[in-house]
């Protein structure tokens, strides 16, 4: 299955770029699509093998769950692999990668998508999450 990928130019420097996509205190505050939504808690166990999960909410209470997966790969400033999915019988696949630029750091993700939502729904979700992403490392 092919992957769908979705990029963002970050106007930071590498080193909180990173941190703001990897640890669980900065997660929170923005691994979600739209101001509706949020993500309530967050659990990372940053190294290979290791488990993240992600609360995703509504704000209004009327759906949840928990994005979660392991860690496959890491490669300090400047790649994460994780799975996906496991749970259902199925492993998903994400790749980001982080390219310092002079404007800042280019974040690009890959990801294989699941069979539940339409391509073109998936890529912008994820799109919107990696916009969030951007507003609020750009912000701190």
């Amino acid at each position: 299955m092919q992957m769908i990928e979705v990029e963002v130019l970050v106007e930071a420097p590498l080193e909180k770029v990173w941190n703001c996509f990897n640890s669980s205190e900065h997660i929170t505050g923005w691994n979600f699509a739209s101001d509706d939504w949020h993500c309530p808690s967050s659990e990372v166990d940053f190294q290979i093998g290791g488990k993240f999960s992600n609360a995703m909410a509504a704000k209004d209470g009327s759906f949840s769950f928990d994005f979660w997966g392991h860690y496959r790969e890491i490669t300090p400033m400047s790649r994460v692999v994780f799975s996906l999915g496991e749970d259902l019988g199925e492993s998903r696949s994400v790749e980001v990668e982080f390219f310092e630029t002079e404007a800042g750091v280019k974040v690009v993700e890959r990801f294989t998508p699941e069979d539940q939502n339409t391509a073109e729904m998936q890529k912008q979700g994820w799109q919107m999450i990696l916009n969030n992403f951007k507003k609020y490392c750009e912000g701190l």
